[in-house]
């Protein structure tokens, strides 16, 4: 899995990079050959007057699906950085096994192919 990470409003250090890749990897891992990229954007919505104004959001890509987009903010960056990665893995899962759920649902409807066909009466 890819990961991506912009932080444009205040530098990224080396342990928010680490815990992030950590809670991702945490959330995402178990759906991992079904998700072609994460991308996390992390942001200080009101600067240095601080607040509740630390935001997280992160997009994860899958194959043949739409993204799934989530977004938490928070007075503390790391907390918003557990909630979304959370709520990411949870709503990938989610999907996903919606997924598995109708290709079986299909395939159960099938009538098998007997070789029999109606000929000339």
């Amino acid at each position: 899995m890819r990961l991506q990470i912009e932080s444009p409003d205040f530098h990224l250090t080396r342990a928010m990079r680490e815990f992030l890749e950590t809670r991702v990897q945490c959330g995402l891992g178990h759906s991992d050959p079904e998700i072609s990229m994460v991308e996390v954007h992390l942001s200080d919505d009101n600067g240095r007057r601080g607040g509740v104004d630390k935001r997280c959001r992160i997009r994860v890509k899958l194959h043949h699906q739409a993204d799934v987009l989530v977004d938490d903010v928070e007075s503390d960056l790391y907390l918003a950085m557990t909630r979304a990665a959370d709520r990411a893995g949870r709503t990938v899962s989610r999907r996903l096994s919606r997924r598995r759920s109708l290709r079986r649902t299909r395939t159960d409807h099938v009538i098998p192919d007997t070789g029999w066909a109606p000929g000339p009466e």
